[in-house]
């Protein structure tokens, strides 16, 4: 055993510091030896400070009060609590960042030595994207929360790191900032000094190659083919949501033609401005068979009616989705790419979203979803590409990275693929003349649990064009 390490000034003060805000029964975590150069405080407030809340939500600022610039992505934040039963699970959500929600991370943790405290951690990390902190730098908020899967209410008052008169930041003890796996602050619950965390599966993307594809260039006659059903694909009719009540699903508007050797689908939405002259189209999977990997499609969306009088709130979309069976239901999740060529949902004018989703109560309206947007025009051909892994749901738009998002919003269960076009009200356009908008598809493709990049699935589709592949399903 070596020499009883000597107790620096900087650790009795420390220790000062922690009897002083009573914190005998916790443990101190001693400092590494580079922790005058890799210093960090995190000062903490909470905007849900009842002792009970639907989301607790601890707030966070770090700031780098050492010498040395800090890469963020090596910082990770324990928050330790309670859990309200033993089978209890949870969920997190980034509701707001200066360095933005995509760049911030949260998973869950179960401690090896539960406390009247604490038996579970909320633990905060960062990935590349986030930066680094300089000398006196802060991060700025940091506003996270977190809730029962179940959405149950949610007891706080004995948790460990809660503190319900923590109203406005200041230095908050009762949480944990280790880097690289080195505790340089804070106190953890007795017997819980925190131990490296392994580092969540990267997303990075896969060398091609074989795996479970489906590939469909929608070579078919007419949205009757015997053959689109057999390929597992299914054409809506009737009424139902999304878009206008009363508005009609018409199989009859979803067409194939060809151009340039290649097969390509329509879908056409037309209008006189009633809901009961108002046609949608859409087509989706049969099978609930896709979760994690790379999906892929060529669209092409357009701004302006083939004919008649244009702004129309239109959507033309490509998704993926888990149905939602009840409100606020945890298995629903969806991922999408919506384009509002007139605007709509308040927007005036032409805006892409990616949206993904956790899940929502469709009355009163509560929605759990985080998104990215660009506000211009995307008419004309574009390659749309998303990847979901254990960690990430990335979207891409002509190979440039559009969004990411993390937890809660990765998707819990299979999923459908969905393209569809659809009216969201009546008032963008008010005449009575009749209008149509197309949408176009040339392809798309999914590759079952594996990512990769936009320059690889352009590769990949290449391959199959060239060996005269037009449908494919292995998944």
């Amino acid at each position: 055993m070596s020499a009883r390490p000597r107790t620096t000034t900087r650790l009795r003060a420390a220790l000062a510091v922690c009897a002083a805000a009573g914190l005998a029964g916790s443990v101190l975590l001693t400092p590494s030896a580079s922790a005058a150069a890799d210093a960090v405080t995190a000062q903490y407030r909470t905007s849900a400070s009842g002792a009970t809340a639907d989301q607790v939500e601890p707030w966070f600022q770090l700031t780098n009060t050492g010498s040395t610039t800090v890469p963020l992505s090596q910082l990770t934040l324990r928050y330790y609590f309670k859990s309200d039963s033993p089978s209890a699970s949870y969920r997190f959500a980034c509701s707001w960042a200066v360095k933005g929600c995509a760049n911030v991370t949260g998973t869950f943790g179960t401690l090896a030595n539960p406390t009247a405290t604490a038996d579970r951690y909320l633990e905060i990390g960062f990935t590349a994207g986030a930066g680094s902190l300089a000398p006196g730098q802060s991060t700025g908020d940091l506003q996270l929360r977190f809730y029962r899967s179940d959405w149950q209410t949610i007891t706080q008052s004995d948790d460990y790191s809660f503190g319900a008169g923590q109203t406005a930041y200041a230095t908050w003890q009762k949480v944990t900032v280790q880097r690289a796996g080195s505790v340089i602050f804070g106190t953890a619950p007795a017997g819980n000094s925190p131990s490296p965390s392994p580092s969540p599966s990267p997303s990075t993307s896969t060398p091609p190659g074989p795996g479970q594809v489906l590939f469909d260039d929608f070579n078919y006659s007419s949205s009757s083919d015997s053959s689109i059903q057999q390929h597992g694909w299914t054409v809506k009719s009737g009424q139902g949501g999304p878009g206008v009540p009363g508005a009609t699903w018409s199989p009859a508007d979803v067409t194939f033609s060809s151009s340039g050797g290649n097969s390509l689908m329509n879908l056409r939405l037309t209008t006189d401005g009633t809901a009961a002259g108002t046609k949608e189209t859409e087509i989706q999977t049969v099978a609930q068979k896709f979760r994690n990997g790379t999906y892929a499609a060529r669209v092409k969306f357009t701004d302006t009616p083939v004919s008649g009088p244009d702004g129309d709130h239109t959507v033309q979309t490509f998704f993926t989705f888990t149905p939602l069976n009840a409100p606020m239901d945890p298995n629903y999740g969806e991922q999408d790419f919506e384009y509002l060529a007139n605007g709509g949902w308040g927007e005036q004018g032409n805006i892409m979203y990616t949206t993904s989703w956790e899940t929502y109560n469709p009355d009163p309206w509560q929605a759990v979803n985080a998104h990215g947007e660009q506000r211009r025009s995307y008419a004309g051909w574009h390659d749309l590409v998303l990847t979901v892994d254990n960690s990430n749901i990335t979207y891409y738009i002509d190979g440039e990275l559009f969004a990411q998002h993390g937890e809660p919003y990765l998707p819990e269960t299979p999923q459908f693929i969905d393209f569809n076009h659809w009216l969201i009200d009546l008032n963008g356009q008010t005449s009575s003349t009749p209008r149509s908008y197309d949408q176009q598809v040339d392809y798309v493709y999914h590759l079952k649990d594996r990512v990769l990049t936009p320059a690889q699935v352009t590769a990949e589709i290449a391959a199959l064009r060239a060996a005269g592949t037009t449908f494919k399903d292995t998944v």
